[in-house]
């Protein structure tokens, strides 16, 4: 899973960390990212290639992040394919599986020439272009989510911020350091960098949503729900959007919002969003709906029984009952 997943679903306790037992083999964890550094949003194609036997296939999400489940211990090339626009060429990064542990990878797209570019037909924004990071800055980014991965978050902040004093417009570093210093509770830096990523491009995705997140936890809920309702605009599916829109209409007491909000999480999360449910039993409380809130807190319990919640939610279940 991408960093930046993994930090925003811990925030409310309802991202299910990965555990990895000691088997015989390993798994790939992994992002296709453009070449100015911002994940692709549409679903690539990633091929793990093997010398024998069928090649392992996964798509990217909406995050540029894809896995690779089972891989045998051996050093492998993963290849990417063009993005479904095909602005950019198909990239490739090897990398090496060991027994019983999640390799991480991050695989680039490449420019594509010119003269193709200009054959296809199609309008490819100037801007996109425009942010060639340079090697340095890449290798600075990459270590950063390395550190991450291995929850060492000030040495990832640290290489954050290296990476950005090479190429200031970094828009996938500012993004992740406003992500981290979210997480280390640095509310307005976090706000600064994350808007520095959207002065660079309004439209992409992480760095709205993330916003809106710090915009949340301090307490600016109509400025929250309005970039929260601009990450919609961008991705309208994305269930982390609609869990925190939920959460910020609640507490500007739009209730029919926020209840909507809170199912359009879940139903498009899953699992991974149950939390949704938790928080739609507690609205259900506030409103006096008895019979919505327990049904609520049982398919939370149902969802997610080892929550470290899961006691209290039982108990709010015996009062209801």
């Amino acid at each position: 899973m991408s960093f930046n997943s993994k930090l925003l679903l811990a925030l409310l306790l309802f991202f299910a960390t990965i555990v990895y037992g000691q088997t015989n083999n390993g798994s790939i964890h992994g992002n296709v990212m453009k070449p100015d550094g911002t994940p692709v949003t549409s679903a690539v194609k990633v091929t793990l290639k093997v010398i024998r036997g069928d090649s392992m296939i996964a798509y990217t999400d909406q995050e540029g992040r894809f896995e690779l489940q089972n891989v045998a211990p051996g050093e492998y090339t993963v290849e990417a394919d063009s993005d479904r626009e095909r602005h950019f060429d198909a990239g490739s990064e090897r990398v090496q599986v060991r027994r019983g542990a999640a390799s991480l990878v991050t695989i680039y797209l490449r420019e594509k020439r010119a003269e193709t570019l200009a054959s296809s037909g199609k309008s490819v924004s100037v801007a996109m272009f425009d942010q060639k990071v340079p090697s340095a800055a890449k290798k600075e980014f990459d270590r950063a989510r390395r550190m991450s991965a291995e929850g060492n978050g000030i040495e990832s902040i640290a290489a954050l911020r290296r990476a950005i004093v090479i190429y200031p417009n970094y828009l996938a570093a500012h993004n992740d350091l406003g992500a981290q210093l979210l997480a280390q509770g640095e509310l307005d830096e976090a706000a600064d960098q994350l808007q520095a990523a959207i002065k660079i491009d309004p439209n992409a995705f992480n760095p709205q949503l993330n916003l809106g997140i710090v915009l949340l936890q301090q307490k600016k809920f109509p400025e929250s729900l309005t970039t929260l309702d601009k990450a919609l605009s961008i991705e309208p599916a994305a269930p982390a959007a609609h869990l925190y829109a939920g959460l910020a209409a609640i507490k500007l007491n739009d209730t029919t919002r926020g209840e909507k909000e809170l199912n359009a999480a879940y139903d498009l999360g899953g699992t991974t969003y149950a939390v949704a449910l938790l928080h739609l039993g507690r609205l259900y409380m506030k409103k006096g709906e008895r019979e919505l809130a327990l049904k609520s807190f049982e398919s939370y319990l149902r969802e997610t029984p080892d929550a470290p919640d899961a006691s209290q939610v039982e108990k709010l279940i015996a009062m209801l009952r």
